[in-house]
């Protein structure tokens, strides 16, 4: 069934709501994608301080959980409203939020819980549209860390020949997707990549900025070698996939501890954790022995880390996922409309070898829009690949 699906996400930078829209088809074992834009509003600074004083190592409450809870499904409702106007005319029959992660709970090799706030029946009260929310929890139940879902999209459109290739996308964490020796989809979260940096500047300059713009600062500094082998110290790099992680880890006092005594500036921490995530991408390619690495996400607006990391991964070749048809700055929005679209057609949204879960799950949670809900016929086949036209 035809489809007008609108895909929502805050990231772990929560400095912006994206909102993707597209047209979703279903022919046999190929999906048909048209990407119809992506509307973006920036979240106020008062919201993404409250956000930020919620998130670990901070202590929070159960009121203020409540709070934000409400306040983000109206921000979100209000931007699925807006971009239901701007992108399709009004003619949206599925909205897709991912909300706003606050806590993902890891316990070793286990994922346990995790929790997004922005309650979705603002967004269903605020556009009438049936709202599909909680895209993480079932895939936990299995077995599985709920994360990359990125790893469905990535084994449909860039995955899908026989291309030693990797999906990279850098948010506030990076991940991958790759294939193994077997053909199996194998994804998971490398480690920080915006995160640590955001944090960074933000500390350094008591708010003034949220992130090094262009990678201007790391591109001034230097990398601070002692510094560096700390950072890639960190036990998680060497924990075996599947694997997942967040703030709950890599948060402002994460590089505060790290830094310790080390006296060391603005420009060289950045110009060192911009290093860090390329280290880790770079020993990513080796391991799999790539030979292409599709990149998306926020990072590829940052020209320093880009550099760094096309040099470190060569010989393997880097493009953006704008060389499959999706621009790279709203691919996880997109994401989350497909999945959204499998779910209400009754097709499992995640990879097992990808999550580490039993077995795949249809993925998330209903909420019906100003009508009764109707759900499309459930489709008999998986598809297999994806297609941008």
């Amino acid at each position: 069934m035809d489809l007008t699906v609108i895909g929502m996400i805050s990231g772990t930078s929560y400095d912006a709501i994206d909102a993707a829209a597209a047209d979703f088809s279903l022919a046999d074992d190929e999906i048909v994608c048209h990407p119809r834009g992506l509307y973006s509003e920036d979240v106020s600074d008062e919201l993404r301080a409250r956000i930020a004083a919620a998130l670990p190592p901070h202590p929070t409450t159960m009121e203020e959980v409540c709070r934000l809870d409400t306040e983000l499904g109206r921000l979100f409702g209000s931007v699925a409203a807006a971009a239901n106007d701007h992108l399709t005319g009004g003619s949206g029959d599925l909205i897709v939020s991912h909300g706003q992660t606050v806590f993902h709970w890891v316990e070793g090799a286990h994922a346990l819980g995790t929790l997004q706030l922005g309650a979705a029946a603002w967004i269903a009260e605020a556009t009438g549209v049936t709202t599909v929310s909680d895209l993480r929890t079932r895939d936990l139940t299995r077995g599985g860390h709920g994360a990359p879902l990125a790893s469905t999209l990535d084994a449909l459109l860039v995955l899908g020949d026989e291309a030693r290739r990797g999906s990279l996308n850098l948010g506030g964490i990076a991940n991958i997707t790759v294939r193994d020796g077997d053909g199996n989809v194998i994804a998971y979260d490398l480690g920080p990549a915006n995160a640590l940096m955001d944090s960074a500047v933000s500390d350094a300059t008591a708010g003034a900025e949220r992130m090094d713009a262009s990678g201007a600062r790391a591109a001034r500094g230097t990398v601070h070698a002692a510094l560096l082998d700390r950072l890639l110290a960190e036990p998680y790099y060497r924990a075996a996939p599947p694997k997942s992680t967040g703030k709950e880890l890599f948060h402002a006092d994460y590089v505060r501890d790290a830094v310790g005594e080390l006296e060391i500036g603005t420009d060289d921490l950045l110009a060192t954790l911009t290093e860090l995530t390329a280290r880790l991408v770079a020993d990513a390619c080796r391991t799999h022995e790539l030979t292409e690495l599709v990149v998306a996400g926020g990072g590829v607006r940052n020209p320093t880390l880009m550099r760094r990391i096309t040099e470190l991964a060569a010989p393997a070749r880097v493009r953006p996922v704008d060389d499959f048809g999706l621009p790279a700055q709203a691919k996880e929005a997109y994401l989350f409309g497909l999945l959204g679209y499998l779910s209400v057609h009754g097709l499992e949204g995640t990879i097992a070898s990808a999550t580490g879960a039993r077995t795949g799950s249809i993925l998330g949670s209903l909420t019906p829009g100003a009508t009764p809900l109707r759900l499309p016929e459930p489709a008999v086949v998986r598809p297999r690949r994806m297609v941008v036209k």
